[in-house]
């Protein structure tokens, strides 16, 4: 009998090319170079003289070889996984909470379904979301009021905070569809002169348009504020102000021609999302599987992030 060359690892890069949709997006999810997972595939369908997809179609369309392997990796890392957890479990102690504070009003649209999919991986973790909005979550983290704290930033100053990242995004502009601004490519610090801003109500240290833009131009717009991103998102259509959000928390608007967006900046302006928690808690398995469910979920849902 021929020795199968199979190993979880081929079966992981096959799940994750179908999960992220192409070859470029699954080397960011397994961590590895294009060429190496490319390599993993070609040994595979030199073995099986066949091929496992179709390489120009978008997203892949698997082949009757590629679709039995996937059959084989659906039902068998579900496995792997759940012996892993249980042998962490009897190794080191699994109970525990996690009360999670958020500085971002857009956080739901991805922590919601990570959590949900991290509570059938570890019921016995306790999960709650800090209520409210909180300018220093990372401050409640030292007061024993949350357990991780999802912030834009690392600070370096910070002692006795471990960081962990999850993704990074774009920041896109956002106007009325006839705004005369829809006609320039992107938008510089000096556009936003004369237009009201509408942002959420938070420090202006927590607003990377603010921040990393406007402040270090002297640029001070007038200002408005709401709550809610449907609200702002009307305020802009409506030709009431400019806003600039998160390009994965818009595509749906986008895609229905609710508004228009543009570039800030000519290379764009990005932003980063991390998970920061003491130290004594990043050694604990399901915190670490917690961070990998948030970036897995959110890098195959969200679709406009990039992995840190």
């Amino acid at each position: 009998m021929n020795q199968s060359i199979l190993e979880i690892r081929h079966l992981r890069t096959l799940a994750a090319l179908r999960d992220s949709g192409s070859l470029v997006r699954a080397a960011q999810l397994l961590n590895l170079t294009q060429s190496a997972l490319s390599h993993q595939i070609k040994l595979l369908e030199d073995r099986y003289n066949a091929p496992l997809f179709e390489r120009k179609s978008v997203p892949p369309q698997f082949s009757a070889t590629g679709t039995r392997l996937l059959a084989l990796a659906d039902a068998l890392l579900p496995q792997v996984e759940a012996a892993e957890r249980d042998v962490a479990r009897l190794s080191m102690a699994s109970a525990g909470q996690l009360r999670i504070a958020v500085e971002c009003h857009t956080c739901f649209d991805w922590l919601m379904p990570a959590m949900d999919a991290f509570r059938s991986r570890w019921p016995e973790v306790e999960m709650d979301i800090v209520s409210g909005f909180h300018a220093d979550p990372v401050g409640l983290l030292h007061q024993d009021r949350a357990d991780l704290a999802i912030v834009s930033e690392v600070d370096g100053d910070e002692a006795g905070v471990d960081y962990h990242p999850l993704f990074g995004f774009e920041i896109r502009a956002l106007l009325a569809n006839g705004h005369p601004l829809v006609d320039k490519p992107w938008l510089a610090a000096q556009d936003f002169a004369d237009q009201t801003l509408i942002t959420y109500p938070v420090p202006d240290e927590m607003l990377d348009i603010v921040r990393q833009v406007l402040e270090p131009a002297g640029i001070r717009p007038p200002r408005r504020t709401t709550e809610l991103t449907v609200a702002m998102l009307q305020l802009v259509a409506s030709g009431r102000g400019v806003a600039a959000l998160p390009l994965w928390a818009v595509q749906g608007y986008l895609d229905r021609g609710y508004v228009t967006a543009r570039p800030v900046g000519e290379q764009g302006l990005m932003g980063e999302l991390h998970a920061a928690c003491l130290p004594q808690l990043s050694g604990r398995h399901y915190l670490q599987d917690f961070v990998g469910v948030i970036r897995e979920t959110s890098f195959v849902g969200l679709k406009a992030v990039t992995l840190l």
